[in-house]
């Protein structure tokens, strides 16, 4: 039962939700990004405000689906007291929605289980018929693995604390973290709680999840490498390269996006390394750096499923058609990238899915295309066996 059943649901609390959820649903925004303008639109709003708020809606876009199918109808109204009464709350006299009465609600929850899967996980069609397809019998684990809460997983910036040194900084600061098994660089903070926004932005420790962290320790960085991150984003994994290289070498931080980039310098000046500069893709930007880096990470784009722990509203957002677009890119990446390499470089190709198709497919048909490269390893982070987020990587040699 939801820690907020003994609470009182107030009108502008629910019309927060129900706002929230229409942004989403019917507008197709991103989950994280309306919660946030929404707190700033209501500072009055204190902690325990929020966090029903946020409750609320990330499991209503978590179990679409299934709450649809308990309430008897998808319109906001009812998939929100579908929740409510799924947390043990009382829903207002004053909610209206279309869905019968509360024992029909509650007889038809307890016959959810006998649903089809896609109802009963709360996934599309295509994608559980996708997901099925490509995984087999190991589907069904996944995805409710994938429907499961993700708790905070904090990587140690090792150069500048040590991993008892950040424990008992955490700890000074009344945050409770354990270190993670298979992550050498993780620590995992208990269900349900975070890191305050002012001690994440000390730079001793990164918010990333343990599978993430999976990913830079495969590249072999050595200091005073040459290394190019292709795909970096904000730049989690480069900043993981950074400490690997103990602050000694080169990084090249490629991005289309110059907002993306001017969060990773950010970042970068806050976990104190110098060895990282930014480059905005340009049509040239291959030709000028080709045969330039000992080692390249490709952290393609993909469809992002193995995250939906943390972002549940990927799944609405997503189609068949996007996913084949993603991997015709995915293709173009591995076809052109391995050329910014030395003889004798190495690169790490990986994605954030749990697709075959976009995983060890796409390296068995560069195999095909080109066969230069060499496999030396791959790794697998599957969500029902790790409870990480679910990472695919693979290093190959030139």
């Amino acid at each position: 039962m939801s820690k907020f059943a003994a609470v009182r649901i107030h009108r502008m609390l629910a019309e927060g939700c129900a706002g929230v959820l229409r942004e989403v649903f019917d507008r197709g925004c991103v989950l994280d990004r309306v919660i946030d303008q929404t707190f700033r639109a209501n500072p009055k709003w204190g902690k325990r405000d929020r966090g029903f708020v946020a409750e609320t809606v990330f499991e209503i876009v978590r179990w679409r689906r299934a709450l649809a199918f308990v309430a008897g109808g998808d319109s906001v109204e009812a998939l929100c007291a579908a929740q409510w009464n799924r947390q043990g709350m009382n829903i207002p006299d004053w909610w209206e929605w279309k869905g019968g009465k509360l024992t029909e609600m509650n007889d038809r929850e307890e016959a959810l289980g006998s649903e089809p899967r896609a109802i009963r996980e709360s996934i599309p069609d295509w994608l559980d018929a996708r997901g099925a397809s490509e995984l087999g019998e190991i589907w069904d684990a996944e995805i409710s693995a994938l429907n499961h809460r993700a708790p905070v997983f904090l990587r140690v910036n090792r150069l500048r604390i040590s991993m008892d040194g950040a424990i008992r900084w955490l700890a000074e600061n009344g945050v409770i973290a354990d270190r993670v098994k298979d992550a050498p660089d993780a620590l995992v903070l208990p269900e349900g709680k975070g890191i305050p926004k002012a001690l994440a932005g000390e730079g001793f420790v990164e918010i990333q999840d343990a599978g993430s962290q999976v990913i830079a320790p495969l590249l072999e960085v050595e200091p005073g490498m040459r290394v190019i991150d292709a795909c970096a984003g904000a730049g989690g994994k480069t900043l993981h390269l950074a400490a690997l290289m103990q602050g000694r070498g080169e990084i090249v931080a490629m991005d289309v996006s110059t907002a993306k980039l001017s969060e990773l310098r950010r970042r970068a000046a806050r976990a104190g390394t110098r060895i990282i500069r930014t480059e905005t893709w340009r049509e040239d930007t291959l030709k000028r750096y080709a045969g330039w880096a000992d080692r390249v990470l490709i952290d393609a784009p993909c469809s992002g499923l193995g995250t939906l722990r943390r972002q549940p509203d990927l799944k609405w957002r997503l189609s068949e058609a996007a996913v084949e677009k993603t991997r015709r890119l995915q293709r173009r990446l591995l076809d052109h990238y391995p050329a910014l390499l030395k003889p004798g470089g190495k690169f790490v190709y990986a994605t954030c899915s749990v697709l075959p198709s976009e995983n060890a497919g796409q390296l068995d048909l560069l195999a095909e295309r080109d066969g230069r490269f060499k496999m030396e390893e791959s790794v697998t982070v599957s969500p029902s066996q790790s409870g990480w987020d679910g990472f695919f990587a693979a290093r190959l040699s030139v």
